[in-house]
């Protein structure tokens, strides 16, 4: 990939919402290049999506988020790819990921409330074949996504005395 269509995916991935004639500006470059690379991004699917940020805890319809640590065996031939497939094919999944260490897989996902996520991880994942463990960690605050910070605190304005 060349420096011009990296240049554009660093802007995008900025601002989602920058058009290709404020990109070619800030870039100098002429409109239908940019046009024409962003286009070829998508069709090559390097860009998948185009997406908004958002704070849920500043909607009244929040979310619950989940991080779950999945154990399991790879099967032959595949390794992780099929038992990854099963799992993100789940509408209540939002992201799956290889990892190595001490668990093969993190999976990410939302529900609307405890019991939802609860009823997920035991009667969908945990049942699935190759599965042998699953711990889960539930989301309580999100500081910062994406490079975004959700909060910004104030500086603490006490006077310390000394004596």
């Amino acid at each position: 990939m060349n420096q011009f269509k990296l240049s554009i995916l660093d802007l995008l991935k900025e601002d989602a919402r920058l058009t290709a004639a404020t990109i070619a500006t800030m870039l100098g470059a002429a409109e239908q290049d940019v046009v024409a690379a962003i286009a070829e991004m998508e069709q090559e699917h390097v860009i998948v999506k185009y997406a908004t940020v958002i704070n849920w805890s500043k909607v009244d319809d929040e979310k619950v988020t989940a991080l779950i640590e999945v154990e399991c065996s790879p099967e032959r031939g595949r390794g992780f790819e099929s038992i990854a497939e099963r799992v993100y094919l789940y509408p209540e999944v939002k992201s799956v990921y290889l990892m190595s260490g001490a668990f093969d897989l993190l999976v990410e996902i939302e529900g609307k409330n405890l019991k939802e996520v609860a009823s997920f991880v035991s009667n969908k994942l945990s049942t699935i074949e190759s599965v042998i463990s699953t711990k889960t960690f539930f989301i309580l605050k999100k500081y910062k996504q994406d490079g975004i910070i959700f909060e910004e605190f104030e500086d603490d304005q006490r006077l310390m005395i000394s004596p």
